[in-house]
């Protein structure tokens, strides 16, 4: 059961990239959640966002909704990151995650999920 993220690079403020996360060895199972996590040098691993096992709710940090798109393509196995209008701030390792059952609550607790990505960095430059 592995995740892989990829698509991370250097990318100018106001620019885009589009993460992706692919699951092998295993399909994402009904009643799962796959989520986006970015963590900064010094800080603590943050939320950014996530998405239900159908692709029929997303939900969004704060900090990068009307910015960033989650979506996901289960014939494919891949939950995909678009990231637009591009900020300093948004510099990070970003993570993919999945788990099963994690409720809306749960959803921004890292510790909710069992499936880990490597992560993937993503540098911001002015």
């Amino acid at each position: 059961v592995q995740l892989q993220a990829s698509g991370g690079g250097l990318v100018q403020a106001g620019g885009y990239l589009r993460l992706s996360c692919a699951a092998s060895g295993r399909t994402f199972s009904t009643y799962e959640k796959t989520a986006w996590f970015r963590q900064a040098p010094g800080k603590e691993r943050e939320f950014v966002a996530a998405i239900t096992w159908n692709g029929g709710v997303t939900y969004y940090a704060d900090s990068v909704k009307g910015r960033f798109t989650i979506s996901r393509d289960n014939a494919k196995y891949t939950v995909d990151l678009q990231m637009n209008s591009l900020k300093l701030e948004d510099t990070a390792v970003y993570y993919c995650a999945s788990g099963p059952r994690i409720t809306i609550v749960a959803m921004k607790n890292s510790a909710s999920y069992n499936y880990w990505g490597q992560g993937t960095l993503v540098t911001v430059s002015s």
